[in-house]
C-alpha cells in the first residue's frame, strides 16, 4: 500500500467506510449490487490495511467488523429493556375470528373493523439490536424473554444489519430493533451438502443452522454463513413515537433494515385471513422457512389499551400453517456409519405419511441430542419434515409411555467392523479406513457424477463386488474385467461389458474431481477446485506442508490438517499409486488451455437446455473452474436459461444478474 499521511489515511478510511456500507446495503437489503465482488473485496482489504496501520482510527461500527475473527470465551447475559414475549397461536379460521371478537369486546367496539398489520412468522432465531444515537452497540438472543445472550460481534458480521441507522432526520437516543435471523432454504441445502461432503454432521433444518451459526464463539465462522436478519418490530425506544405498525415498518426500511415485501395492513380479520391463505400457498416457494403469519393490531394506541398477559401481547397472534409433522412410534434406533467413519443414530419409525411422503427413518444426529430430547426406543414421537430437509424427531410424547421403552446408548465398537470407536466432542467415529461401511461409501462416492462418474456402477453392484471380495480397496474398481462381473447376480455379458467400458472411459479425469473422489475428510467438490487451482501437480500436493496449505484462501486449519494427515498415511498413497497404475490419467489445469477460464464465476442453470442435460452443463462449467449453485443471489455471475426458466429468471432480472442462453454459454466457454 502506498504510504500516506495520517490525515489522508483518516479521510480515506471515512470514504471507504461510507462506500462499503452503501454497497453492503445495496447487496444484502436491496438485492441490487452495482459493483463486482472483487471490487468490494478490494475496498474492504484496503480499509482493513489502513486500520491496521492506524489502529486508533478503527471504530466499533467499522465495516471491517463484518469479517468476524473475534473469539469469545463464552456469551455474557444482556437484559432486554422491554421483554421479548412470545406470541399466542391460533390454528384455524374460527380461532382467528374469536381473537378478533375478543379484541372488540375488550375495546368495547363490536361493530367497527379492526385494522391489522400482517407479516410472515419467520422460522429462525429472534434477535434484539440496541442502537444508541444511531449506532449499533449491543445485540442479543431472545433468551428467556427477559435476558438474552450477548452475540454482538456475531450479529455485526451480518451484512443485512446496519451498523449505523441510515436516512436523514433525528435518530432516537436509544432503540431496540427486533428481528429474525434466518438462513435461506437454498443456502441451507448448499451448507448441508458441503457438510455431507466433508463428513460433518448435518443441521436438521434452517432454524437450527441459523441458531448454530449465530452462537459460534468464533465470529469468523458466523461471518462465512449466509445469514440474514428480517426486522419485524421494536422494543424499547426514546425520543421518537409511532402511530402504528406500518409506520414502524416503513421507518425500519428507511433506517436500512431488510423487510419482507409481502407485508402490509388489512382492513379487517377476514382480509387478514385471506392473507394467511395466500402465504400458505406461497410457503414452498419462499426462500426462507415460515410456519405461519402474524396479525398485529395496527394502531399503537389500541395496543396500549389492550396490554399484555404474563406471557403474550393481547393485540397480536400467530396464525400457524398446517403442520408438516406427524405422530409415530420409534421401533428401534440403529447406527449408520458414513464414508468418513461418522456414526449417526437413526430412528427406525413405524411408517407415517407427512406431506404426501412416507417417512420410515429420521436422523437423531448425535447421542447428545437423544439425551437432550430424552428419546427412548419404543417412544411415541412427533416427527417433522420441512421441504427437502431430513426428517427429524421433534420430541417424545412422554404421556404415552407404558414402561416398555428402552434407553439407547451409542456402541463402544463400530457396528459394521467391530473396531473400537473414537469420540470427538459430541461425535463418534470409526477410525478403521478399511471398515466395510466406509469402503461402501467411498466406492459409491468414487463412482458418483462428481468424481469418476462411472455409469452403471450402483450401490447394489458395489455391494456384490464387496461380498465376492473382488473389491477391497477403491483402486480395485479399475482392475475389474468382464469375467469378474459376469458371475454377479442379474449380470449379463452385455451389462458387464458396458460397466467395464464406463470404467475405462472414466480414467481421464480432471484434477479437482480426482481429489474429490479420494474421500479426503473436509475435501469436497469446491475444495478440490481450490486445491487444483493452487497445485497443478499431485506430487506437489502430496508434499505440501500444513503451514503452506493453511495460507490458501478458504483452506482453514481443520481442512489443512485433514489433507496433511491423508497424504501421510502409507495405505492412502498405495491406493493412489494403484489408481495411476491402472491407467487413470489426471488432467491438470495447466494441461487444459481453457480449464480455468470460468474460475471464480458462479452460475445458476434454469429451464430445459437443448444440447446438454443439467448435469452435463454443470460438469462442463465446473471443469473450466466455475461453480454451479441452485439459487440466484447477489453473488451469482450468470443465469443460464433454457426453455421454461421459471422464477429464477425473474429473480435474476430483479437482482441485475447477467442472463445468457445456451448458445451464449458456449461462446463464453470457447472464449479462452
Amino acid at each position: 500500500m502506498q504510504k500516506m499521511s495520517r490525515k489522508d489515511a483518516e479521510n480515506k478510511i471515512q470514504t471507504l467506510r461510507k462506500e462499503i456500507e452503501k454497497h453492503n446495503y445495496l447487496y444484502y437489503v436491496k438485492n441490487r449490487p452495482i459493483i463486482s465482488d472483487s471490487e468490494f473485496d478490494r475496498m474492504l482489504r484496503e480499509l482493513i490495511e489502513l486500520e491496521e496501520i492506524y489502529p486508533d482510527l478503527k471504530t466499533s461500527d467499522s465495516p471491517s467488523s463484518r469479517v468476524g475473527g473475534t473469539v469469545a470465551e463464552g456469551f455474557r447475559h444482556l437484559k432486554h429493556r422491554v421483554p421479548m414475549l412470545s406470541i399466542d397461536n391460533v390454528l384455524n379460521e374460527a380461532e382467528a375470528i374469536e381473537f378478533d371478537n375478543r379484541i372488540k369486546r375488550a375495546l368495547e367496539s363490536s361493530k367497527e373493523d379492526i385494522e391489522y398489520f400482517v407479516q410472515p412468522k419467520f422460522d429462525g432465531v429472534s434477535a434484539s439490536l440496541t442502537y444508541e444515537n444511531g449506532t449499533l452497540t449491543h445485540g442479543a438472543t431472545r433468551g428467556d424473554g427477559k435476558v438474552g445472550e450477548d452475540i454482538t460481534q456475531n450479529l455485526k458480521t451480518l451484512g443485512s444489519i446496519p451498523l449505523n441507522l441510515k436516512g436523514g432526520g433525528q435518530k432516537p437516543s436509544v432503540i431496540e430493533v427486533r428481528g429474525e435471523v434466518v438462513l435461506p432454504v437454498e443456502d441451507f441445502k448448499e451448507l448441508n451438502k458441503y457438510f455431507s461432503e466433508q463428513g460433518i454432521p448435518l443441521f436438521a433444518n434452517p432454524r437450527n443452522a441459523a441458531s448454530g451459526s449465530l452462537r459460534q464463539l468464533d465470529s469468523g465462522i458466523t461471518a462465512k454463513r449466509p445469514l440474514y436478519l428480517y426486522a419485524w418490530g421494536i422494543g424499547y425506544y426514546s425520543d421518537i413515537d409511532f402511530n402504528n405498525e406500518l409506520e414502524i415498518s416503513e421507518q425500519l426500511r428507511e433506517w436500512g433494515f431488510k423487510q419482507e415485501k409481502r407485508i402490509g395492513t388489512r382492513k379487517n380479520i377476514h382480509e387478514a385471513i385471506k392473507y394467511h391463505k395466500k402465504m400458505e400457498k406461497l410457503r414452498e416457494s419462499l426462500d426462507y422457512e415460515t410456519d405461519g403469519v402474524v396479525f398485529k393490531v395496527n394502531d399503537r394506541k389500541l395496543q396500549k389499551e389492550l396490554g399484555f398477559t404474563s406471557k403474550y401481547p393481547r393485540w397480536c397472534i400467530a396464525f400457524k400453517f398446517k403442520p408438516r409433522e406427524a405422530t409415530t412410534v420409534i421401533n428401534d434406533i440403529t447406527v449408520q456409519v458414513g464414508r468418513m467413519g461418522l456414526l449417526t443414530p437413526v430412528a427406525e419409525l413405524k411408517p407415517v405419511n407427512i406431506g404426501g411422503i412416507t417417512v420410515k427413518r429420521a436422523s437423531l444426529h448425535t447421542e447428545d441430542v437423544i439425551i437432550e430430547k430424552q428419546v427412548m426406543i419404543g417412544d411415541t414421537v412427533i416427527v417433522q419434515r420441512a421441504g427437502d430437509v431430513i426428517p427429524e424427531v421433534v420430541k417424545p410424547i412422554t404421556e404415552k409411555r407404558d414402561g416398555s421403552e428402552k434407553e439407547f446408548k451409542m456402541p463402544g465398537e463400530c457396528p459394521v467392523c467391530g473396531t473400537k470407536v473414537e469420540k470427538d466432542g459430541s461425535y463418534y467415529f470409526c477410525p478403521n479406513f478399511s471398515c466395510r461401511a466406509q469402503l461402501r461409501g467411498r466406492l459409491k462416492h468414487l463412482a458418483s457424477r462428481s468424481s469418476f462418474d462411472i455409469d452403471g456402477l450402483g450401490e447394489k453392484i458395489i455391494e456384490q463386488l464387496m461380498c465376492s471380495k473382488l473389491v477391497k480397496d477403491p483402486s480395485d474398481i479399475f482392475f475389474l474385467t468382464v469375467k469378474d462381473l459376469i458371475p454377479l447376480d442379474r449380470m449379463g455379458e452385455k451389462s458387464a461389458e458396458n460397466i467395464i467400458r464406463a470404467i475405462e472411459n472414466s480414467k481421464n479425469i480432471s484434477f479437482e474431481r480426482f481429489l474429490n473422489a479420494l474421500s479426503i475428510k473436509h475435501v469436497g467438490e469446491r475444495t478440490g477446485q481450490i486445491l487444483a487451482h493452487n497445485y497443478h501437480d499431485l506430487r506437489k500436493l502430496e508434499k505440501a506442508k500444513f503451514e503452506e496449505l493453511v495460507n490458501i484462501p478458504s483452506i482453514g486449519p481443520e481442512i489443512a490438517t485433514s489433507i496433511s494427515n491423508f497424504f501421510s498415511v502409507e495405505s492412502n498413497i498405495t491406493t493412489i499409486e494403484r489408481l495411476l497404475d491402472s491407467g487413470v490419467n489426471i488432467i491438470y489445469p495447466e494441461a487444459e488451455t481453457k480449464s480455468t477460464i470460468l474460475y471464480g464465476k458462479t452460475f445458476v442453470l434454469t429451464g430445459t437446455l437443448e444440447e446438454y442435460t443439467r448435469d452435463e452443463a454443470k460438469k462442463l462449467i465446473e471443469s473450466l473452474g466455475g461453480k454451479v449453485t441452485s439459487s440466484v443471489t447477489g453473488n451469482t455471475d450468470y443465469v443460464v436459461i433454457g426453455e421454461d426458466p421459471g422464477s429464477k429468471l425473474d429473480k435474476a432480472r430483479e437482482l441485475g444478474v447477467t442472463v445468457i442462453n445456451e448458445e451464449e454459454l458456449m461462446k463464453l466457454v470457447n472464449s479462452g
